[in-house]
């Protein structure tokens, strides 16, 4: 069983920067692959960013693309995205989720944590 506890969200102005954290319990955390989902209010979970478990691919949505930057300590067993020039849409409740599969998709994923709200002010 994995445990992932994310914290960093909070308010900011549009064009700030947030770094949100996922910590992570039990021993095998070098072995998932991590990645952030996001849900704005009335619409669907979506695909963030992944990084591979040893760092060496990191992949993202078009639309943080050259903003967000995902990335991992597995001595620290946590896992981090740091996110500049934020705007109003980036407004969302940010999950981390840990899989065995590199993927995009929801699905592939097993462990969730309990969420991070982020809110970006105009």
């Amino acid at each position: 069983q994995v445990q992932l506890v994310e914290s960093g969200g909070g308010s900011v102005q549009a064009g700030g920067s947030l770094r949100l954290s996922c910590a992570t319990s039990g021993r095998t955390f070098s072995s998932y692959v991590m990645a952030w989902f996001r849900q704005a209010p009335g619409k669907e979970r979506e695909f963030v960013a992944v990084v591979s478990s040893n760092s060496g691919r990191t992949y993202y949505a078009d639309s943080v693309k050259g903003r967000f930057t995902i990335s991992r300590d597995n001595a620290k067993n946590t896992v981090y995205l740091q996110m500049n020039s934020l705007q109003p849409e980036d407004t969302a409740a940010y999950y981390c989720a840990a899989g065995l599969y590199y993927s995009t998709q929801r699905t592939s994923y097993d462990y969730w944590g309990q969420g991070t709200q982020v809110t970006v002010s105009s």
